[in-house]
């Protein structure tokens, strides 16, 4: 089974930028699509963006032009760059594995997640 560890969650002032990691363990992590997911409290986990084994980005409405996910295979990390953060950005970061055909995550298990403040 996949483990997930994401890293680089902080407080930073609006207008701010973050850049948050994902490492995943396994022999399969070039094959798969992965997923930037985020849950602020009291709401759903949702998509913020993904990345196709071949480089296919797709974004959340809310951070396109904001946000950039990117992947390094032989370092089995996905990254998610954040530029212009807004307080409405706050929340629990999630990476996973993902179903390119709709982003849903494809795994059950979830990592411990890194937290985004972002203060206005």
């Amino acid at each position: 089974q996949v483990q997930l560890v994401e890293s680089g969650g902080d407080v930073v002032q609006a207008g701010g930028s973050l850049r948050l990691s994902c490492a995943a363990s396994g022999r399969f992590f070039s094959l798969n699509a992965m997923g930037w997911y985020r849950q602020a409290p009291g709401k759903q986990r949702e998509l913020v963006a993904g990345i196709t084994s071949s480089g296919y980005t797709n974004y959340a409405d809310s951070v396109k032009g904001r946000f950039t996910i990117s992947r390094d295979n032989a370092k089995n990390t996905v990254y998610l760059q954040m530029n212009s953060l807004k307080p409405e950005d706050t929340a629990v970061y999630y990476c996973n594995l993902a179903f390119p055909t709709n982003w849903r995550p494809k795994s059950d298990s979830w990592g411990q997640g890194t937290q985004v403040t972002v203060s206005s």
